[in-house]
């Protein structure tokens, strides 16, 4: 006999709820993110000019008329921690898209062939003693400074981390029966790196790009607050939070509301980050 099957309305649903109360810090962390996400693309539609200068108006305490106050040149900060939601997105996407796509594929192949593993990796560890600030100011300073060059200075020093995470994974998974059977059976080099070696490093290298994410935009912040990163025309919250430092002490709204939303995207992603690290980790998937 034939079986039928009876859906259940709120079967879908539970499941979803239940998904939601296992892996609350994803939706918390999400909810954040996409919010940040959609002030940065309506950003013209609810900020004005962040460079528009107002002398009259320098210093000016939060009200209904400028919700952030204004700075010692009478822009409005409101306007600029809006679009400096903008660069602090676009360096931390960029940074942990090239980090980890370079990183996977140098990982990949550090991983799988030992013959570029002994000398890729002495270069890693190179780069890897560097401080990644200090490497990014020295590349900044040798170029001129703008936006596509804090992102290449900034994803350098981050693609050591992915190469070893990548590489660590490939070494584990490389001496598993099913991948020595596939070698011994005659299995092009290409097809086992696709089907069988890839798939296993995807899930760890989602959470360490999440990772990457936040510690590009912190450098982003730290060098733009040393006047080495993206230039003073270009507002980002580096830049406000250095240019109100001197008048800190009787205007703090001009550190205070950039520093607070550079926390929270930071807080956001980490939260995202940490999620996926519980949900897509077996072990501790198993224990929920």
């Amino acid at each position: 006999m034939a079986s039928i099957t009876i859906a259940v309305p709120g079967a879908s649903r539970a499941r979803r709820f239940d998904w939601i109360r296992r892996h609350p810090t994803i939706v918390i962390g999400g909810i954040m993110l996409v919010l940040l996400v959609v002030i940065a693309l309506i950003a013209p539609w609810i900020a004005n000019d962040p460079l528009n200068f107002e002398p009259l108006d320098r210093l000016k305490r939060p009200s209904a008329e400028f919700w952030f106050g204004t700075d010692q040149f009478g822009r409005d900060v409101y306007s600029r921690v809006v679009y400096g939601t903008r660069i602090s997105l676009i360096v931390g996407i960029s940074v942990a898209v090239i980090a980890t796509a370079v990183g996977l594929v140098i990982g990949v192949l550090c991983g799988y062939y030992r013959r570029v593993d002994d000398t890729v990796m002495r270069v890693m560890d190179g780069l890897m003693a560097i401080p990644a600030i200090l490497l990014a100011i020295a590349l900044i300073t040798l170029m001129k400074a703008s936006l596509l060059i804090v992102i290449v200075a900034i994803s350098i020093p981050e693609i050591p981390r992915v190469v070893r995470l990548v590489r660590s994974v490939v070494l584990a998974v490389r001496g598993l029966p099913y991948i020595e059977a596939a070698v011994a059976s005659g299995t092009r080099t290409r097809i086992i790196m696709t089907r069988h070696i890839l798939p296993n490093t995807f899930a760890p290298l989602i959470v360490q790009a999440t990772y990457v994410c936040a510690a590009a935009i912190l450098t982003e912040a730290g060098l733009s607050f040393l006047g080495a990163g993206t230039p003073p025309e270009i507002p980002s919250w580096g830049n406000v939070i250095s240019m109100g430092r001197t008048y800190f002490q009787i205007s703090p709204w001009i550190i205070f509301f950039p520093g607070v939303m550079l926390a929270i995207a930071v807080l956001a992603i980490n939260l995202v980050g940490d999620g996926l690290r519980d949900s897509l980790d077996p072990r501790i998937a198993r224990r929920m």
